[in-house]
């Protein structure tokens, strides 16, 4: 893509950023880089300066991804993945927000492996430990073999997932708003801690779920923590649509960006919801050098240390189907079998298969490191992008993935950062306190006690 020349001039609007943590890189071979860091996920003096390197750097939040299981791929491959493990998010952002003051912290959840009560009491926490800076990824789990350490012989259908999801967030929201805000009075003159007629007692009975409620934690600073989906799915964009205040996109060129864009916030029109509700963030690999060559050289680099049995296994896992069988220099097979993991996910690896003409071999590299955007060049080109997909309605800012850490975080936040804030495209300064405050997004009413 050509760059954007734009300036950031008359702009009103300003891109938010999350970082998406694991916190070693989404991409495989990142703990293999020279400067990078092997032992990542366990680091925690490692993990603390990340995040206070980011709020330093004034993003919006870190945004900690998680699975419940190990990947489901062959041990060939599983051996070179450093995503095998890693800390339980709602352990890790409690921790963060004891040494960090601003910035947004986002945990995963999955509606399908979890109850309500689990979940609304976890961020109602985390909400209240932090000052209100929490947000809850609602995900369905992609992964079949999280079953298996929940008592179950296979995946739920996909749609079924999906269902229940619904019916999950209304139960968790439900149970958020179980107190009214100023329910706890504390007399300490007449004995009485709360007014009881400020207490709502959930009692849903529904398709999947049966919760009494109420939660035993007052209702949290935000109102709600920051609803955050990831789906790309029909299915997965309507749930967005319905009851996402952030959502994180997977498009990989500005045109399919621009449709995203606009399917998500067509189907708020319809709902009659807002669209200012719902911030759209692409994730965004961003590899930074002094020059476009060095810059691509890094990536190029990276992308060498990706080993073909760990490529092949990530492939086969993202596909939901085992294609090590075939000829690596051949093309993907027409009918695949039935995937139980993410059809959207697969559609896409087998849309960019055809695009390109690749062979599986081709298809495995590109996914056995990082398939998706990527900005790759100086701070002026990777703003352009940045600011060129911002203007023309393709987001409302990025999810950003650093190729290595701490190195390529470091990169960022000190010459990405600053040639965005000179355009007047993203903020010098944190707005508010809570993480909604500083996404723009409105304080939810109490269902239960409006007023």
């Amino acid at each position: 893509m050509d760059a954007y020349n734009g300036s950031g001039a008359g702009m009103t609007r300003q891109l938010k950023l999350g970082a998406f943590m694991r916190p070693i890189s989404i991409h495989t071979a990142s703990w293999r880089y020279p400067g990078g860091t092997p032992d990542g996920n366990f680091n925690w003096p490692l993990i603390k300066r990340l995040a206070q390197t980011l709020e330093a750097g004034k993003f919006d939040a870190f945004f900690m991804a998680d699975h419940l299981a190990v990947l489901n791929m062959p041990i060939d491959g599983l051996k070179r993945s450093a995503t095998v493990t890693s800390f339980d998010p709602l352990t890790l952002l409690p921790a963060l927000a004891a040494v960090t003051e601003e910035i947004g912290l986002i945990a995963t959840g999955s509606t399908t492996y979890n109850e309500p009560y689990h979940i609304a009491r976890k961020f109602a926490s985390l909400d209240h430990i932090s000052g209100g800076r929490a947000g809850w990824n609602v995900v369905t789990s992609g992964n079949p073999t999280e079953a298996w350490n929940f008592g179950r012989e296979e995946h739920w259908e996909h749609a079924v997932r999906y269902a229940r999801a619904r019916e999950f967030f209304d139960v968790v929201t439900g149970l958020w708003d179980s107190w009214a805000d100023d329910a706890f009075i504390r007399d300490v003159e007449n004995g009485v801690y709360f007014d009881p007629a400020k207490l709502h007692v959930l009692d849903h009975k529904g398709e999947f779920l049966k919760v009494r409620g109420p939660l035993n934690i007052a209702r949290p600073i935000q109102g709600w923590p920051v609803i955050v989906q990831a789906g790309a799915s029909d299915a997965g964009r309507q749930l967005a649509a319905e009851t996402a205040e952030v959502i994180f996109g997977a498009a990989s060129s500005l045109r399919d960006g621009r449709a995203f864009y606009a399917d998500v916030k067509g189907r708020m029109d319809k709902l009659g919801r807002d669209r200012d509700g719902l911030k759209v963030l692409p994730g965004a690999f961003v590899v930074v050098g002094d020059s476009v060559e060095e810059a691509r050289d890094k990536r190029a680099v990276l992308d060498s240390l990706v080993h073909y049995d760990s490529a092949i296994a990530s492939l086969s896992s993202q596909l939901g189907a085992d294609v090590s069988q075939f000829d690596p220099d051949g093309p993907l097979p027409e009918n695949l079998p039935p995937t139980k993991g993410s059809q959207s996910g697969r559609d896409r690896l087998v849309e960019a298969a055809t695009r390109n003409n690749f062979t599986i071999r081709q298809l495995a590299q590109r996914v056995g490191g990082f398939a998706g955007l990527a900005f790759v060049g100086t701070p002026a080109t990777i703003a352009d992008e940045m600011e060129e997909w911002l203007v023309n309605d393709a987001c409302d800012g990025f999810n950003v993935m650093f190729p290595y850490l701490p190195g390529g975080l470091d990169d960022f936040v000190q010459k990405v950062v600053p040639e965005l804030q000179r355009r007047g495209l993203f903020r010098r300064e944190y707005e508010g306190k809570t993480l909604r405050e500083k996404l723009g997004l409105k304080r939810p009413d109490n269902q239960f006690f409006r007023g």
